[in-house]
């Protein structure tokens, strides 16, 4: 059999994924936030891309660069219409405003003989202070420089350090012990370790966690729960031997255990129940309450609103619909200059190619955004009207062919995006939940969201006496036409963190009794 070489043509089609389509894809899954960040560093690298905000001039912006991103009016449209768009537009209080600006009677020469005052004799007194310049004021100093901010727990717990400790290898050995606290004000570190690398007796270190120990807030430099809990009490004169028996069998505490931890403790029920309560009245973290993190604000990006005619009115957020404006104005000026520039010429028309890809895609985003919520909202409607009882079994299929749309697309559209309705803020995956067959032939089918919710109602309304097992349960869902297997409800009571029935029985008959007492 001879080998030879040749050429063949053939002919195929194949899906090609360049960048910018790479690119619209992932704006479909960014939240707001980042966005915001993505849409603000192409705006720094990009010069023909401008990002209009509340302040912008929206005349300067209408007028400088016609393409943008569409903006949603105020007005909501009906469910299955699209949003209108409009564009910026010039207010007439800003052409008045301009146009008084321009008169002549109203320019002003500019006044340079006052001097501006900023109170010397305090900036003389204070060097250090934005302003001061030597005894001469300076310009630009913000009163904002001046506030103090909030105290973390590494600072509160160095200004302590400064006062307890004056030998200087203990207030060392304090300080390497404080660098191991975490934000819950737990010592993280191992003792050996600490004196290995400080070269340090454990005893002397021991002895230093003692008295840091005994630094507000109470329970900090704790090495556990148990201990944490231990220090809090001991300060409140609280930690008997039955107290420390019960804080050195939390996970007991956590079982509800109540029989064995009475046997343990050496205490009847009754007390039991009054150190319970103490138990709860202490900070697990103590250390939480120097946090300086600010947490970020869930901002809805589609809100829903009863409309007129007894529908719904969706629309989206514009706070979360950045604008991006393509200034061709610029484009045209500088792309004159650079007529025989041949690697300028071919800068500005990738920028402008960037630049009219973005606000498209941005627009594009919004859109599919809003036919995806559209769709959901017709999809659970009877959740919007009566509650999560009639949360109705969604999949993205479902979606993605009432819309047209991949369900990849779909997919990528619900995530990290949220939806403000008449019943609070919930994000679009919350209404994609797994189907749960009727108990009666032809009945409608439960989504698991709503089962969920029955069982939590139904045990919050048991009694002391009659507490429900899971079979019960099981019982009173078929009876309300929900088949429901037994395994799937302890399942779906272990994910709402609900104890077992046994557990519920002691902790009820023990609060009864502390309530009939």
């Amino acid at each position: 059999m001879a080998l030879s070489a040749g050429l063949q043509l053939r002919q195929s089609q194949s899906l090609v994924m360049t960048p910018q389509l790479m690119q619209s894809i992932r704006l479909l899954q960014f939240s707001h936030i980042e966005l915001t960040r993505f849409i603000e560093q192409e705006v720094e690298r990009n010069p023909l891309l401008e990002l209009v905000t509340a302040e912008s001039d929206a005349a300067e912006a209408g007028s400088d660069a016609p393409d943008a991103i569409p903006d949603i009016s105020s007005g909501a449209s009906d469910i299955g219409d699209d949003a209108a768009w409009t564009g910026s537009t010039e207010t007439a209080s800003e052409r008045m405003t301009a146009e008084i600006d321009g008169r002549y009677e109203n320019v002003f020469p500019d006044d340079h003989g006052v001097e501006r005052v900023e109170a010397p004799e305090f900036i003389d007194n204070w060097k250090s202070m934005p302003g001061s310049d030597g005894g001469h004021a300076s310009e630009g100093y913000d009163l904002d420089d001046f506030a103090a901010r909030a105290p973390t727990l590494r600072d509160h717990v160095a200004e302590q350090i400064a006062f307890a400790f004056a030998d200087p290898a203990e207030r060392l050995i304090a300080t390497e012990l404080a660098d191991q606290l975490d934000a819950a004000g737990y010592l993280t570190g191992e003792i050996s370790e600490t004196a290995e690398r400080l070269g340090a007796d454990p005893h002397r270190i021991e002895a230093v966690l003692a008295r840091l120990q005994e630094f507000e807030p109470a329970g900090i430099f704790a090495r556990s729960l148990s201990e944490c809990l231990a220090l809090q009490l001991a300060r409140k004169d609280r930690l008997d031997p039955a107290m420390a028996a019960l804080v050195g069998n939390l996970e007991l505490l956590a079982r509800r255990d109540f029989a064995a931890l009475t046997r343990i403790c050496g205490v009847d029920e009754e007390d039991l129940l009054d150190m319970m309560a103490e138990i709860r009245a202490l900070d697990p973290k103590p250390g939480t309450r120097f946090e300086t993190g600010s947490s970020e604000m869930i901002v809805p990006d589609v809100a829903v609103r009863p409309a007129s005619d007894g529908g719904w009115a969706i629309e989206l957020n514009p706070e979360t619909l950045p604008r991006v404006l393509v200034n061709q104005t610029y484009f045209a000026t500088v792309s004159g200059k650079m007529a025989r520039n041949a690697a300028g010429q071919d800068f500005l028309s990738e920028c402008l190619q960037t630049a009219n890809w973005l606000a498209r895609s941005l627009d594009q985003r919004a859109r599919t955004i809003m036919k995806v919520a559209t769709e959901i909202v017709r999809q659970q409607d009877a959740f919007l009207l009566h509650g999560v009882d009639h949360l109705r079994p969604l999949n993205l299929k479902a979606v993605a062919e009432a819309i047209g749309m991949h369900e990849s697309t779909v997919s990528r559209v619900t995530s990290n995006k949220y939806m403000i309705t008449p019943r609070g803020v919930f994000e679009l995956k919350y209404f994609f939940t797994v189907s749960i067959a009727s108990a009666q032939a032809g009945g409608d089918a439960h989504s698991a969201e709503s089962v969920r919710h029955r069982i939590r109602g139904l045990i919050e309304q048991e009694l002391p006496q009659a507490v429900l097992s899971d079979d019960d349960l099981v019982d009173l869902l078929k009876q309300a036409g929900i088949e429901i297997a037994r395994r799937t409800v302890a399942k779906y009571r272990e994910a709402m963190a609900i104890p077992s029935s046994v557990q519920r029985r002691r902790e009820k008959r023990a609060r009864a009794r502390a309530a009939a007492v």
